[in-house]
Order: structure tokens, then sequence, then C-alpha cells
């Protein structure tokens, strides 16, 4: 037992002392990090990493839409980022007459790069530290603050950041957003001021069976042979400023963009990641842990199981449907592996201990403190936690199990409602106004990533699986008619939905045209499902609710008491899609006993894994002649073999993939793409024995650029060291 003991506290050491543990804030390193970076392999100077009166690494940086990293690479805007991240515009512009996802595509020239509406790139000109400011604020507004509350509204915090710049700036400098941030729960404030683009275009992507090879098998798993990646490049207008698309824009010159070595890296040598996490929970407590593991990843890990398997049995069916359902699937997939690798970490190292632990130790402070306020916190949380529970577990069935998974759940209403108005005032201007707005809602939801046969099999399995694990009186309204009518018979209830609704088939949106009442509408068994499921989401959010303000209050209080008790400088804050860095070595790791994985991956690992038969591991042939003829150029490791992918102990998340791994010198070693799942409770507890960052080696994106694709020009333009 005393043996026992002893090796726990060991294991809550190794995690407090970790070098590699956080997502450190760029403008505050030299306080915190800066000098252990340097005796781990750095070589630049803190303001070459951030510098807001200057260009430094971080200008090189840009998030990727609305949930990657990128980086600029060439003086003409080019950009870098995983093949995933741009795997919806990859999507968007492939046909079965031109399959990108299949095939490929590269512009030869700039002329080619195809728009991409609604895509942007950010960058970050300045971090400040506002918590002052905010502190200020809220206490001039405390009588708007009834709930006491506000100190994490966005709403609120985006209102008085436009304040503290002014409005009249925002106006005349074109792309100029600002944003303040809460961090560690509302004790601290940082302000990002931020330039948008939004003539972004694809300019080259690999095939699949390179930027996906062994897709969902080997997601999250090492050892990795993808070559996640995809080119992109920022167009500005012809003085620089973000714009709109246009013919007549030019490709962005960029403050700064990053030099790439070819040198690469070997096991133990210093990286570090730059990039944009989404979301961690480091300061989590106990009771939020086994709910994290016991209600949301439980529900997810069941719920998306049940999705996949009927997806994938019809995509493989018709290659069509793998077309249309290509992302769907993909990211369905990545929250379902990632579940279970979370689950995994929270037994494996016991993480409720763990943090019952830092609880206990807080406890103890504030009683020596004497803080009651920090114990108060402490108990509120755990009741809070145990009160949601129900809600909680209904809320997420509700969402992984229907929402996500249902489409047909998803039709929207609104305009279908007005036309009933319309119909039976005999509004002849309304009639026809809102009838085209609904077969604009109709080709919205039945769009060409749409197929109503796949809804039918999804739906059958996901509301078989719903009403077996959700009692009966608390679903929602819409199955009461499955149960009554149906005699729980989901197969026949998902036929009748489809054959009776106007939006099952073309055929029923024509008759319906051709004969409008507003019985049809009122009566309709899409429309009315729908409405029955946002009334029931939009139901357990509001009870969920209830809880949210003591609850937040709690979290903050609890986080006050962390920092002071251990200082503001001992942590990263979690992250929250704001502009990191993460540092660390490459690392290889021991999975199991007796098992140990090197840092390093190659092509000969792709000719390993190749199989015709099945479509995660087929090897075009282009790459197989290369890899027979050695034709590696000068891209080869000194033994002569080609690199594909390496593994670092950089703390990371989603959100920083298509982040760009650096070596000491800042230069471009590879592209950040995914992690192990014996990793992924790192989101909780950071794990330094098993948390390793998935990164394509630069060299192998370089190689297909230039020796697979023949897309010299891009490597002409970049400064390859």
């Amino acid at each position: 037992m005393k043996k026992t003991f002893l090796s726990f506290i060991f294991i809550l050491l190794t995690f407090s002392l970790s070098a590699d543990e956080g997502m450190w804030m760029l403008h505050l390193l030299k306080q915190q990090k800066y000098p252990e970076m340097k005796k781990m392999g750095l070589k630049l100077r803190d303001y070459d990493i951030y510098n807001p009166n200057g260009a430094s690494l971080k200008d090189a940086v840009v998030q990727f839409g609305n949930g990657c990293t990128g980086e600029v690479v060439s003086s003409q805007g080019l950009v870098l980022t995983n093949h995933h991240c741009g795997y919806g515009q990859i999507q968007n512009h492939s046909s079965l007459e031109h399959n990108y996802l299949e095939n490929g595509f590269w512009a030869m020239s700039k002329a080619e790069e195809l728009p991409n509406p609604g895509l942007t790139v950010t960058f970050i000109d300045k971090i400040e530290d506002v918590t002052g400011y905010v502190k200020k604020c809220l206490e001039r507004d405390k009588e708007l603050d009834k709930d006491g509350v506000l100190f994490l509204s966005p709403t609120y915090l985006k209102t008085i950041a436009i304040e503290r710049v002014g409005a009249e700036f925002l106006k005349n400098n074109a792309g100029i957003d600002v944003e303040i941030k809460p961090f560690f729960d509302g004790n601290q404030y940082f302000m990002f001021t931020k330039k948008n683009y939004y003539d972004i275009r694809l300019v080259g992507a690999p095939p699949s069976s390179i930027g996906k090879f062994g897709a969902d098998t080997d997601n999250w798993m090492w050892p990795r042979h993808t070559g996640d990646f995809a080119v992109f490049r920022i167009y500005a207008d012809k003085n620089g400023n973000p714009a709109a698309y246009s013919p007549d824009n030019v490709p962005l010159k960029p403050k700064h963009w990053l030099a790439i070595s070819t040198k690469g890296a070997k096991e133990n040598d210093f990286a570090m990641i730059l990039g944009f996490p989404g979301t961690t929970n480091k300061f989590y407590t106990s009771w939020e842990v086994a709910e994290r593991r016991d209600i949301d990843n439980a529900v997810r890990i069941n719920m998306r199981r049940v999705r996949q398997e009927a997806m994938l049995e019809e995509m493989l069916a018709d290659p069509q449907v793998n077309i249309q359902y290509a992302s769907k699937y993909t990211g369905s997939t990545n929250g379902y592996k990632s579940a279970i690798g979370s689950n995994w970490a929270i037994d494996k190292r016991n993480f409720v201990m763990t943090k019952k632990q830092q609880q206990d130790k807080l406890f103890a402070w504030a009683k020596k403190n004497s803080k009651p306020q920090y114990l108060a916190a402490l108990d509120t949380i755990q009741n809070i936690v145990l009160q949601r529970s129900d809600l909680r577990f209904r809320d997420r069935m509700l969402n992984e199990g229907i929402v996500r998974g249902v489409e047909f759940a998803n039709m929207k209403f609104q305009n279908a409602d007005s036309l009933i108005i319309a119909l039976q005032n005999k509004d002849e201007k309304n009639i026809e106004d809102f009838t085209l707005l609904l077969l604009n809602d109709y080709r919205n939801f039945a769009n060409k990533n749409y197929s109503a046969e796949v809804d039918k099999k999804v739906s059958k399995a996901l509301i078989s699986e719903y009403t077996r694990l959700v009692p009966k009186d608390k679903q929602p309204s819409a199955f009461a008619n499955l149960h009554a009518s149906f005699e729980n018979n989901v197969d026949s209830f998902i036929a009748y939905i489809f054959e009776e609704s106007i939006f099952g088939n073309e055929a029923n949106l024509e008759k319906f045209l051709a004969n409008m009442s507003p019985e049809a509408l009122i009566n309709d068994p899409i429309l009315n499902f729908a409405k029955s499921i946002k009334q029931e989401d939009a139901k357990l959010k509001e009870e969920q609710n209830t809880f949210n303000n003591s609850f937040n209050i709690a979290r903050k209080t609890y986080l006050d008491g962390i920092l002071k008790m251990d200082g503001t400088a001992a942590y990263a804050p979690d992250a929250n899609l704001t502009l990191r860095l993460a540092y660390g070595q490459l690392k290889g790791y021991e999975p199991r006993d007796a098992v140990y994985y090197k840092p390093q991956t190659t092509v000969d690992g792709i000719m390993e894994k190749e199989d015709p038969n099945n479509w995660e591991f087929v090897v075009p042939e282009k790459l197989k002649e290369l890899f027979n003829n050695s034709d590696f150029g000068r891209y080869a490791l000194s033994d002569g073999r080609m690199p594909v992918a390496f593994m670092a102990s950089t703390h990371t998340t989603g959100g920083n993939s298509g982040s760009p791994v650096m070596n000491g010198n800042g230069e471009l070693i590879g592209i950040n793409f995914d992690r192990n799942w014996e990793g992924v409770g790192g989101d909780i507890q950071y794990l330094p024995d098993y948390q390793r960052s998935i990164i394509v080696d630069i060299r192998y994106v370089l190689f297909v650029i230039d020796k697979f694709a023949g897309a010299t020009h891009l490597i002409e333009e970049m400064n390859i060291k």
C-alpha cells in the first residue's frame, strides 16, 4: 500500500514538473518559459517569437477558418495547413468528373487557384493584458449585471473591447477586429487585435490516398504515414488590404513568412509549436472529470459508433455517397476516437484522484489562511454536477443521437410557419415570398452532400438506440407518435416520415407546390419532428442554464484560489482558441510493456501498410514508382529513406491542426495534424510518458509537392534551407 501511494505521488510530481506541459501565452514567455526553452535548444530571442512592434514568428501563423491553424511560407501569401482542415473546400470543388478528393488538385498557375467563399484566415497583430480595464468596466456596469455573470459574457466583452479601441478605429482599418477573452475562468483578461482576410484560394492538395492515408483506422494512432497537408493562398486588394473575392485581388505580401529546413530533427531535439488550440480542462475538479467520463464521453462513444456503422455501409456501396458523406464521417470518427482515448487516460492515470489531490491541497491552504470562499466554491461545484447529471445525459443523448445524426431533424421550419400564416390569410405577396424562402430551405437541406437513403438508414439506427436508453416520459414529443401509432416500430416510423413529408422527396415537394395548403405544412412529419427536437433541445438547455450562473461564479472562485495559492506564473491558462506556444522534444514512447515507438516514420511504412483492397490503405502508383526508384531528391534522410511523419512531446489539442512545428532556429520542420489516442487525456491532465503530437515531416510535404505533383513553381516560391 505504501509503495502504491509513493508511486502515485511520483506521478503527480511528474505531471506538475513536466517541462513539456502547457499552452503558453506568447507575450508572457519571457516571464514564464523562455529560460527553460533556451536550455532545451531554442536559439531565438523572445521578441523573435512575439513582437507587437515588428515582424516575428507570430506574424507567420494564422487561424485557418474557425478551428484550425496555418502558416505562411512565402512572400506571396502561400499558406500550409492540414488536408483535413481544407477537406471541406476540397470536397466542395469535387465532383465525379473532377474528383479532387480522390485525385488531388494542383494549380499550376495563380489563375488556376480556386476561391472558397466563406473561408477566412486571421492574423494576430497584438496581445494585451486588459485585466484591470475589464474589472473597472465590470464595476462601472454592475447595475446591469444583476446575475453577476457579465465577466464571462462574449457580448459584453466584445462591447468593451470596441469601446476601448473606438468604433472609428475599426471602421477605418479594413479587416481589423478586437476581442477580449477571459482566462482562468475570468480571473484574467487579454485583448487580441486581429486582422482577417476573406479571399483564400485553394492552391494544392494531395489525393486522399496521401492526405488521408490510413483514414479512420490510423486516426489518433502511431506509427503514422499520412501526408496530411494542403496548400492555400491569401489574396488582398491592390493595396494589401483584406477584401472579398475579386479577380482583381493580388497575393498578399505578408509581414513575415517561415523559412523551411530540410535538415530535419532527431530524437530529443527541441521543437515548438504555435497555433490556436481549442479547449482544454486542466482545472477540472474531480466531479467534472467523472462527469466527462461517465456522461459526455460514454454517450459520444456509443451514439457515434451507431451512426458511423450505418453511414459507412452506404459510403462503401456507392462512390457518390462516399463523396457526399466523407467529411461528415470523418468529423464523427474524430470525436469518437478522441472520447475513447480520453476515457482510457482518465482511468489509466486515475484523473479523478489527481484532481481530488489538487482540491484537497486548496482545501487545506484555504482553511489555514481563513479563506472560506474557496471551500464554499468546491461545495457548489460538487452539488451542481450531481444535480444536473440527468439533464446532461439527456442533452448529450439528444445532441449526439438526434441533432448531429438525424439530418432531417435539422430542417428549418420558420419560413414554413410564415407561409402557413400567409396561406391562411390569402396574402399573395407573402405567399410568393415565403414559398421562395421555403424552397431555399429545402435546397440547403437536400444539398449536394445529402442522401435521403443514407438519412433513413442512419436515422433508424440512431432513433432505435435513443429510445432504448432515454425513458419514454423524457423523450421529445415527436416520439409519442412512434410509440402510439407505430407501436415502437422505428422502420415504419421513418418510412412514414419520408413518404408523407413535403420534404421527403422532390415529387412530394412538386405535389405540394401544385396545390399549396396550410394544412399540409401544419401536419408535415419532418417539420413537426424538427420542431419537436428544437423544442426539446431548448428546454434541456434552459433547464441546465439554471445552474450556469452559480457554477461559473464558483469556478471563478475556485480558480482564484488555485492562482492565489500557487501563483499565476505557475500555470498556462486553458486553451480557448487563442494563439499559444507549446514546446518539447522529438520523443518516442512506450504504449505498453516491451513495446517502444520510435519518433520517426518513413515511406517504407506506407509500402508495408499497402492494401489495394482497402480504401484506407491504397497507395498511388506514382508514389510507388518514386519509392521503387528511390527518387526522393534532396528530401531523403541520411540513410536514403524518405521521412513521412514524426512525434514530439509538445502539448496540443484540437485547433492545433495545421500548426507549424519549428526547430530552435524558428525554421519549419513539420505540420502538426494529430495526437496519439493515449495522449488525448492531456486535455485534462498532461501525460508526459504518453502525450505526443503527430506531425507530418516538412520534407515529405516538399517531396509530394515537388516529385509527386510536379508543382515545382511552389517549391521555388518558398525559402528552403
